[in-house]
């Protein structure tokens, strides 16, 4: 018959052999310390090294939990300075919205001061027709601002076009380098009368012409061109551009002269509506 330990001996008759061992030891121990010294130091020997092993363990385990204490505190702390940028960063945008807000008034307060004896108010671009060019779009004052067809509009440092349909709130405006614009202006200190002809296709070049110049009339490059006071839409005196070459016509009675408008306009945002108005005048 085969043997089971497992099954054939009770627990309770190990802990019973266990019990008598410890206690013979404990006797032998304390009665003959001799006997037991070579079991001490052999498991001295064997014991010291796995304790040793268990400390340095021990250091190393808390050495990773400091670090991991660290790491945390250095992403909370990334966390938190992240936050600060992302304040920061806000705050130097809405600076620079401020900044830009203030250089537009700046502009707009000079640009009025060009021309003192008109009354005015400051209109801003919320649309544009066209694709490239501002040659006509709508701003956010109409009629009741005191808007209304006829109205010439100035940007930068000179003449941008004029209203041509005034709404409650809001109007359009056709630029002067529209296809379908023309202006009468004056060229130089002498006056020598033009037409400033409105045209996408010239100033993709960087130009507008001016037309029908008497071919005795003494131009040069630099001359500036400003509205007549003969045009019946424009109110006199507007800077519209300066002169960048001329040359005479085919027909020897007039010339024909490049000018460059004070306007950019690829870049609209805010404009000035003069309020005084030539006349009524259907577009």
């Amino acid at each position: 018959m085969k043997f089971d330990y497992k099954k054939d001996i009770s627990p309770k008759y190990i802990l019973i052999f266990l019990s008598v061992i410890c206690i013979a030891l404990t006797i032998v121990s304390a009665f003959f310390p001799d006997v037991l010294k070579p079991v001490k130091e052999y498991t001295g020997e064997l014991i010291t090294p796995m304790q040793q092993g268990v400390n340095d363990i021990g250091k190393w385990v808390e050495k990773k939990i400091e670090v991991f204490g660290d790491v945390e505190e250095l992403r909370a702390e990334n966390t938190k300075l992240k936050g600060q940028v992302t304040n920061l960063q806000n705050e130097v945008g809405k600076q620079e919205a401020e900044l830009a807000e203030l250089q537009t008034l700046r502009d707009l307060y000079d640009l009025d001061e060009l021309y003192p004896d008109y009354e005015k108010t400051a209109a801003r671009v919320f649309s544009v027709n066209s694709s490239g060019w501002f040659n006509e779009f709508y701003i956010d004052k109409g009629l009741n601002d005191g808007i209304y067809e006829g109205c010439n509009v100035l940007c930068d440092e000179g003449l941008l076009g004029i209203v041509v349909e005034s709404y409650d709130d809001y109007a359009r405006v056709r630029a002067i380098i529209d296809d379908r614009a023309n202006v009468t202006g004056e060229i130089g200190g002498a006056g020598y009368l033009c037409t400033v002809e409105g045209s996408l296709q010239t100033m993709d070049n960087g130009y507008l012409l001016a037309t029908d110049i008497d071919k005795n009339a003494v131009i040069s490059e630099g001359d500036k061109v400003i509205t007549s006071n003969v045009s019946d839409r424009y109110l006199y005196g507007i800077t519209i551009g300066y002169v960048t070459s001329i040359e005479q016509d085919s027909n020897n009675l007039t010339q024909t002269a490049k000018i460059t408008p004070t306007v950019n306009f690829t870049d609209i945002k805010d404009v000035l509506v003069i309020l005084d108005r030539k006349q009524e005048v259907n577009y």
